[in-house]
């Protein structure tokens, strides 16, 4: 099971006890954050929103915070002796996700439920 949120502009596929870095959030570590842009949840159904499935979550634990690896950006112009070196590190937060619920309850039960309904 699985699910597809967008967060900081980016779009990230997480699945319960994955640990994903995010574009930097606000929060110690040990913080609960609840990530409510959920595109699309997959398990033994697939829902997928338009644009945004409704009444789904995802609760993740903010592990910690940190800088990726060093991007360096280089420009170079030939014979016009024009050059330039810039680094870039970008902030990050690293979560750990513990559930994806829909509704009230989390997916495994949630299917449960829609299953019964359905029979």
């Amino acid at each position: 099971m699985y699910a597809v949120i967008a967060t900081g502009g980016k779009q990230y596929r997480v699945s319960p006890g994955e640990v994903v870095k995010v574009e930097l959030l606000e929060g110690e570590p040990g913080k609960e954050v609840v990530f409510d842009r959920i595109l699309m949840v997959a398990g033994e159904q697939v829902l997928v929103g338009a644009p945004n499935v409704e009444g789904a979550k995802v609760v993740g634990e903010v592990v910690k915070h940190g800088r990726s690896a060093k991007v360096i950006v280089f420009k170079y112009k030939r014979r016009k002796h024009y050059s330039k070196k810039q680094g870039h590190r970008q902030h990050y937060t690293a979560v750990r996700i513990k559930e994806i619920m829909v509704g009230d309850q989390p997916l495994k039960e949630a299917e449960k439920a829609e299953a019964k309904v359905g029979v």
